[in-house]
């Protein structure tokens, strides 16, 4: 093993194939739409280079209205750090003390991570549905008629209608790499902390969670960049609608590109969003430091 470390050629032989699909999968397309964000062109006919007129137009045209759909991603971003993030804690952190069915509650928990994404968002536009949706049903049948309505359909109601799903989806992936950091974790120092002591209050405070740091910090960055490039359940469940209310970056890029054949301008979105990303991975993992580091 020593010596196919210190084999340089072995070590580039290796990490070749890796490095060829990168490249093509991530490398090359970003450029390419870098290049593209530069010209006005509808996808056909060769482009004009306008330079950096399209993104001009995404801050100050009023057809397109770009920053609410960033403040939406901002809003789903906020969301699920602050309510997913938590609930898959509390659930990793109360599964890990070894309940009864632990096993089969981390099984359960995962299976909508393995769900397609447009399936679930076929599931809850039907949970969603005004006549016979089990959200209206439930709130008929304890007399809450008052309450109840289209929620997909509204402007006020939209966005949270389609983060729901999106909690519902990923809060089991986050709660099983937290689980398995936690899992992972020196048991002595656990049974030293009981020993002194320690409710389970405390030991969760002051001994799982800051040792689960570098799991808690992926997972922010998971949840945030999730969010800034959502599409899929959010194209599904309302395309952007009502009155663009749900609308975000990736979904209005598809309208740009597919819908007005503004290969141009979608391709800026596309350059904001991976710099968004990017942008928010970096501030995260400075935030986030740990010792290691």
């Amino acid at each position: 093993m020593e010596k196919v470390r210190s084999n340089k050629a072995a070590i580039a032989v290796f990490l070749l194939p890796a490095a060829i699909l990168f490249t093509l999968i991530i490398i090359v397309p970003i450029f390419m739409s870098g290049y593209y964000s530069l010209l006005d062109w509808d996808g056909i006919t060769s482009g004009k280079f306008v330079g950096i007129d399209n993104y001009k137009e995404l801050f100050t045209s009023d057809s397109i209205n770009f920053m609410k759909t960033v403040g939406n991603s901002f809003l789903f971003a906020a969301m699920s750090v602050f309510l997913q993030l938590p609930l898959a804690l509390l659930l990793a952190l109360t599964l890990s003390k070894g309940i009864k069915g632990e096993k089969f509650f981390v099984a359960v928990y995962f299976i909508p991570v393995l769900l397609s994404t447009t399936v679930i968002g076929q599931l809850w536009s039907k949970i969603y549905n005004p006549e016979y949706g089990i959200v209206n049903v439930f709130l008929k049948a304890i007399g809450l008629e008052k309450y109840c309505h289209t929620w997909l359909g509204e402007p006020e109601y939209a966005l949270m209608a389609c983060f729901i799903p999106m909690l519902w989806q990923y809060v089991g992936y986050h709660m099983l790499l937290m689980y398995a950091g936690i899992k992972s974790l020196p048991g002595d120092v656990r049974e030293a902390a009981k020993i002194d002591g320690a409710s389970d209050f405390q030991l969760n405070m002051r001994v799982i969670i800051p040792m689960l740091k570098p799991v808690l910090r992926m997972c922010v960055i998971f949840a945030v960049t999730g969010s800034l490039k959502a599409f899929d359940l959010i194209y599904v469940l309302t395309n952007g609608g009502p009155s663009h209310a749900s609308e975000v970056p990736s979904t209005e890029m598809i309208t740009q590109i597919f819908g007005r054949s503004r290969y141009g301008l979608g391709s800026s979105i596309a350059m904001f969003i991976i710099f968004l990303c990017f942008f928010f991975a970096i501030v995260i993992k400075k935030v986030f430091k740990t010792e290691e580091d």
